[in-house]
């Protein structure tokens, strides 16, 4: 078997854990393999002399962020995906660091699902195609206004939108950027997406989710310089006046880890600090 590791050089410890889980695997007669300017320092073999097809996973260290740039710049890499958490706020890399070789163990085990989740397809008018995990956000950029965008779903007119930009997110990245603009939390296992403005001039525009079907186009329509178009804060382009970007369900998935003794819900409660208690009295 042959899995992938990606440590963060950016956390300190990333490198020393890579290397026991290089270890950890070597005892299973696993082949490690990694990026060639981080294999030697981690004892895994170069993933250029490799063949990406006989890769069965991928394991992240770091957050996030890490995974998300790790499925955008090893794309070609079809085999899901594990993130161990060594930042603060993760949600997808959700193996806390305390628990990792357990976790390996139960991984090696078969104690585990796939989750195949929706992704998004980001088209320019020039025809660049972004896919993304979290979100697509159209955003003003360098322009100091407010800017104006029209929203169409299916060719029809849903509204249009003065505010500092736009997301459109999938569940799984509803607890990303749409969460911190004051969008829902969606469960990651629905077929939906959710469009939430970004600071909108309008206090009655609200976040809106849909079915994962929908066809969408956004508009630039002010007068001023490009906006931004990011797919997952990572690959973008610019839009023009005018300019108008088609939003839909990409043909790609998300593969992702899911081990059994994780639970989604649970890394809600900690990731939020969610307080709530259940007393026996609750329930009688």
């Amino acid at each position: 078997m042959l899995i992938a590791v990606f440590p963060n050089e950016k956390k300190k410890q990333s490198f020393d854990l890579a290397r026991e889980i290089c270890h950890f695997f070597s005892k299973h007669n696993i082949t490690v393999v990694a990026e060639d300017e981080k294999a030697k320092k981690i004892d895994a073999q170069p993933l250029s002399e490799t063949d990406p097809a006989k890769i069965k996973f991928l394991i992240s260290m770091g957050g996030d962020g890490t995974l998300l740039r790790i499925v955008h710049h090893f794309h070609y890499i079809d085999a899901p995906i594990l993130g161990i958490n060594l930042g603060h706020l993760g949600f997808m890399a959700d193996v806390p660091i305390q628990d990792i070789f357990p976790s390996l163990a139960d991984l090696l085990a078969g104690k585990f699902r796939i989750d195949e989740r929706l992704m998004l397809e980001a088209v320019s008018p020039e025809g660049k195609i972004l896919h993304a995990v979290n979100d697509v956000v159209l955003h003003r950029a360098v322009n100091y206004s407010l800017i104006e965008l029209s929203l169409h779903l299916d060719g029809k007119l849903m509204n249009t939108f003065v505010a500092d930009g736009l997301i459109v997110a999938t569940p799984n990245g509803s607890t990303a950027y749409s969460l911190a603009a004051g969008g829902p939390i969606l469960s990651p296992d629905l077929d939906a997406i959710v469009i939430t403005p970004i600071c909108p001039h309008t206090i009655s525009n609200r976040p809106i989710v849909l079915t994962g079907n929908h066809q969408i186009q956004i508009e630039y329509l002010s007068p001023y310089d490009p906006i931004d178009v990011r797919a997952d804060g990572i690959a973008a382009f610019d839009l023009p006046t005018h300019g108008k970007v088609n939003i839909s369900r990409s043909f790609k998935k998300f593969k992702i880890v899911k081990l059994d003794r994780i639970d989604y819900f649970a890394t809600l409660r900690t990731k939020l600090g969610w307080s709530g208690k259940l007393t026996s009295e609750a329930f009688p």
